[in-house]
């Protein structure tokens, strides 16, 4: 009975000593723009999306969800992030997708929409004041 005990707690930590999950590194995000900016202008209506290089880690995407609010996320795939592969827009813009891996992602909370992704994309906060929408973290 001890030996068999002593092998279930073995395989359990086998198991559990799997390969170590891979997180989104943390580098500041500090964007700000009017809304009436050419490159927002996607912004204007509900599911509209617009791609920002240059910030996070494999630059940003902002969503205009469908209920007037904004969502941004790191375009940086959950899928192996150590590679940094950017998340692209699809056509409708409700979702974004990883090309290396083939994962989708919703943009209307970051969730896994088709696997290989499990983890969801990292979301920034988004406030608008007045005219003007602030992407940070």
């Amino acid at each position: 009975m001890k030996f068999a005990l002593a092998t279930l707690v073995l395989v359990f930590l086998l198991v559990g000593c799997g390969k170590e999950r891979l997180n989104i590194p943390n580098v500041p995000v500090n964007f700000s723009g009017q809304l009436t900016d050419p490159r927002l202008i996607r912004l204007s209506s509900p599911g509209g999306a617009v791609i920002l290089d240059n910030y996070g880690v494999a630059g940003i995407v902002i969503y205009r969800t469908q209920f007037s609010g904004y969502k941004a996320y790191d375009r940086c795939s959950t899928v192996n992030p150590e590679k940094q592969c950017a998340v692209e827009l699809d056509d409708p813009t409700f979702t974004v997708t990883d090309k290396c891996s083939g994962a989708k992602y919703s943009l209307e909370d970051g969730s896994p929409a088709k696997v290989p992704a499990v983890l969801s994309l990292k979301e920034y906060q988004v406030t608008v004041a007045g005219n003007t929408i602030y992407v940070t973290n």
